[in-house]
């Protein structure tokens, strides 16, 4: 069973002996000290928060233990119930809350559950205030009011419709191109929200031809939630039967993004980013942010545009702030997490949906052919199982001066990226075990998982 404790929230394993997993005493602690925090910066009147949950099926019992905890501190909740990581985030603006919860565990298996909370933006907390969190949890000074102060929920069931609304009103969604296209689509919702979301996003898109599958909402995920190639073979399989021009494939909370073209091929979890970004950068120039370890093809798009790139730290804390500092028109992360200002700073499906139907639309190209007009690279992704007690920055560092000396480009603000000028590779360590991820990227695969071979070989000799 496993437990993590990290800056932007608690994520576990449902089932275990106490403190080995995400169970109920863990759930109720972390929830009273991101209220306690929220009380104490608040000086005057109750704190609100919003609620809400994918299907997960541990998410409903997750749902009371949460709200029963915010208001024993007299903490407000409106709970969206079943929802979309995204639809909180803007349903925290739009009712002007103090904060945010959504519980959900995002791309993992179903036994999987998160609390992850959110600060009076819509934004995941950043590191500072999740520090504060965690520290509050540990020394459980809570103080909980009497009756007549208790905070109460207010179930609000209209957050998606909302967001379908806002949806619709971003500058770059051509509704009446989407509609004249006739698009064919196939969705996988794996049985979680999307089922909930997707459908009157596109029925207000003006999209006729649509068929869900695993759209049960029952939580009894179909298949690995993380939307990869090796996962989403029945759908791949459908839209070529169906004869549809696209699927569509999300994640349990919505704000993962990938596609498969007409082919049933992948479009490529990398490139759903790279296509919207380019879609946006044709219409508003300006500047694009990704994390460090997503595809170079953005930046290649981006400086063809006549913008500037610019990478950040992992992480859709660090993606939002970098956004933020050089004004950014679009950003997001390569695993299909896409971030566009216009409507708000967090990763949304939803969004991208229309954004990248918009494009579709318009550009009336199949989609395997439009793929072909992006540069093309493939990443190798990999991790390297270290000894226990292993100085995992001292590694890091040695390979570093190792490859400085051959007059490499460095990028060390998480961990290290060696940038070969058409090629790279990035190291990151793990917070929570002795482990080093090394992705690298090149034209072709072959050619990556040299690249990364190189590195982690480079590695073990250090070790030895």
């Amino acid at each position: 069973m496993t437990l993590i404790k990290s800056i932007s929230g608690i994520r576990g394993t449902i089932g275990s002996k106490a403190g080995e997993g995400l169970d109920p005493l863990q759930v109720v602690k972390f929830t009273l000290a991101y209220g306690t925090y929220l009380n104490n910066k608040k000086k005057e009147g109750p704190v609100t928060i919003v609620l809400g949950r994918d299907a997960r099926i541990s998410g409903q019992m997750l749902e009371k233990l949460v709200s029963a905890s915010l208001n024993s501190i007299g903490i407000n909740v409106i709970n969206g119930g079943l929802s979309t990581t995204p639809t909180i985030e803007l349903a925290v603006m739009n009712h002007k809350a103090d904060g945010g919860i959504i519980l959900t565990a995002s791309h993992n298996p179903k036994n999987w559950n998160a609390l992850k909370f959110f600060n009076e933006e819509g934004e995941f907390i950043d590191a500072e205030t999740g520090a504060q969190v965690l520290k509050m949890a540990e020394e459980e000074n809570f103080t909980f009011v009497e009756e007549d102060q208790l905070g109460k929920v207010i179930d609000d069931d209209t957050f998606i419709s909302k967001h379908v609304d806002m949806i619709m009103d971003m500058p770059l969604v051509d509704k009446d191109a989407i509609k004249k296209a006739g698009l064919v689509i196939i969705v996988d919702a794996i049985n979680s929200t999307g089922a909930l979301a997707i459908p009157p996003l596109l029925d207000a898109l003006g999209v006729k031809k649509y068929k869900v599958i695993n759209d049960d909402v029952s939580g009894n995920f179909a298949h690995n939630p993380e939307p990869l190639p090796e996962n989403l073979s029945e759908l791949s399989a459908i839209v070529s039967e169906r004869n549809a021009h696209l699927g569509i494939s999300v994640d349990p909370d919505v704000d993962r993004l990938a596609f498969v073209d007409e082919d049933g091929e992948m479009f490529g979890e990398e490139y759903t980013l790279v296509a919207i970004a380019d879609y946006v950068l044709k219409n508003n120039k300006g500047n694009t942010v990704s994390n460090l370890s997503s595809t170079m093809a953005l930046r290649d798009i981006t400086l063809k545009a006549g913008a500037e790139y610019h990478a950040s730290a992992v992480g859709e804390v660090n993606v939002v702030k970098k956004m933020k500092e050089v004004n950014a028109v679009i950003g997001g992360e390569g695993n299909g997490g896409v971030i566009y200002p216009p409507l708000h700073y967090g990763r949304d499906a939803l969004a991208g949906i229309a954004l990248f139907l918009s494009l579709l639309a318009k550009d009336k190209r199949p989609l395997s052919i439009l793929k072909t007009t992006y540069p093309s690279y493939q990443i190798s992704k990999n991790k390297l199982e270290l000894p226990q007690g292993t100085d995992v920055d001292a590694v890091i560092e040695k390979i570093r001066l190792q490859y400085e000396k051959q007059d490499n480009k460095m990028d060390l603000q998480d961990g290290l990226k060696i940038d070969f000028g058409t090629e790279w590779v990035h190291l990151r360590k793990s917070n929570t075990e002795p482990i080093i991820r090394i992705y690298a990227e090149s034209d072709s695969m072959v050619k990556s998982e040299s690249i990364a071979n190189k590195i982690m070989g480079d590695i073990k000799e250090i070790l030895r």
